[in-house]
């Protein structure tokens, strides 16, 4: 009997863990464990299937706060401890006396008692109160014939009695399948719109997903669900945890939502202003004013044409570029010579100050 168990087995000796383990180390001591002795990694060994099964039976019971607490606290009653009838009850002093009681309504099924063997002795009603309701702790699910005790399951994986109960749903405190990580690479403008991707998973299995708009290089997603299946039937199954990355464009880049442009102007057009076409991600253009007199490296922000997102849109930060003519013609040239000769003072003699001071 699961009950039983608990007196004789030494959960926390089964995961090689300290009574005062916290969960994070608990989980990755489970995790470690269970795939050593997963039979998958040790095929025909029945050994190291027994092994696995008593491993997840320890971390369903400790994992959980409730049954933890309740584990403990039958642990600490002795190892000398039985089960015996009170008056009036039928003789015996073994567990399977008491659940017969219970499961065939024995006139004297209330008057058992729990000994620690140290003088002290508990009723059975006392004892079940422990677990989370008296005599409606257990519930029937997961033993012969379907009897047990009336009520919730409180404080045992599943809420549905012990395992091998509750059948058709994820029952409480199961350990969950392992999580697994994937990697995909997908284009910036991909990226920027979303994209529906289908990925690997380690058992050859494969999902398929939708990448949310917006995602950036680097992100981690995590996938609930779409991990490795639970060892355990009502079990739930762990998650996938997908990194992307995202390629370079040979056009756009990224500022947090925001999305950035190098945009070319002539000497002409920055010096006596202009309207210009800037490109856009979804292939169109948008025009913009170049003021006159701006300067190289100037921003110019078109509102509400970056990355899309659920919770926010960016703007699109056409940096100016000013082009200066590698060849003149005479005429250009002449033109120029004119504006050098009407240009005062030295453009340089602020930074030639500060640098001196």
């Amino acid at each position: 009997m699961v009950s039983q168990d608990w007196m004789e087995k030494d959960f926390y000796a089964i995961l090689g863990v300290p009574k005062d383990v916290d969960d994070k180390t608990l989980k990755k001591t489970y995790r470690k464990l269970a795939r050593e002795w997963h039979p998958d990694a040790k095929p025909g060994d029945k050994a190291a299937e027994q092994k696995f099964k008593e491993i997840g039976e320890a971390y369903a019971v400790l994992s959980d706060p409730e049954q933890r607490q309740q584990y403990d606290a039958v642990r600490a009653m002795g190892g000398g401890a039985r089960f015996t009838a009170g008056a009036g009850g039928p003789g015996g002093g073994g567990f399977e006396d008491v659940f017969a009681q219970m499961f065939g309504g024995g006139a004297g099924g209330q008057n058992v008692h729990f000994s620690t063997g140290g003088g002290q002795s508990i009723n059975i009603e006392d004892l079940l109160g422990a677990f989370g309701g008296g005599q409606g702790g257990f519930t029937g699910q997961g033993f012969p014939g379907g009897q047990g005790f009336p009520g919730g399951a409180q404080g045992f994986p599943g809420g549905g009695g012990f395992p091998g109960g509750g059948r058709g749903q994820a029952r409480r405190g199961m350990p969950q399948g392992e999580d697994v990580e994937a990697r995909t690479s997908i284009s910036f403008r991909a990226a920027a719109a979303g994209e529906t991707v289908t990925l690997s998973k380690p058992d050859g299995g494969t999902i398929t997903t939708r990448i949310p708009a917006g995602v950036k290089d680097g992100q981690k997603i995590r996938l609930r669900g779409k991990g490795m299946p639970s060892p355990y039937e009502g079990g739930e199954p762990g998650d996938m945890y997908l990194h992307v990355t995202v390629t370079k464009d040979p056009v756009f880049g990224r500022d947090g939502n925001n999305l950035t442009v190098d945009l070319p102007v002539t000497f002409a057009e920055a010096a006596l202003g202009a309207t210009v076409e800037v490109p856009t991600l979804d292939g169109s253009t948008v025009k913009v004013r170049v003021a006159p007199g701006t300067p190289s490296g100037r921003t110019l922000r078109v509102k509400g044409r970056g990355i899309k997102t659920k919770k926010a849109t960016g703007d699109l930060l056409a940096k100016v570029q000013v082009q200066v003519p590698s060849e003149l013609s005479d005429k250009g040239r002449e033109a120029v010579e004119v504006l050098r000769a009407e240009e005062s003072g030295d453009p340089r003699a602020e930074l030639l100050r500060r640098a001196r001071a």
